[in-house]
């Protein structure tokens, strides 16, 4: 056992901005529906499907085969 162990998950702290990097880095998935009824007749509707992920620059490089 070492003399310096991380504190449990429930009790660190945890800036936003490193929550959103774990967060992008792996990718998400969010879903949803909310239902807008009266007199138990659906009148509105609406679904949310989102994936949410990092976007990384890539470097493309156009390269033209010239004919000989």
């Amino acid at each position: 056992m070492t003399a310096y162990e991380d504190p449990p998950l429930a009790q660190r702290q945890v800036a936003l901005i490193d929550l959103l990097d774990r967060l992008l880095s792996g990718g998400a998935v969010l879903t949803g529906d909310i239902v807008l009824s009266i007199a138990d007749i659906d009148l509105v509707r609406i679904s949310l499907r989102a994936v949410i992920v990092a976007v990384h620059e890539q470097q493309w490089e156009l390269t033209l085969d010239e004919p000989r």
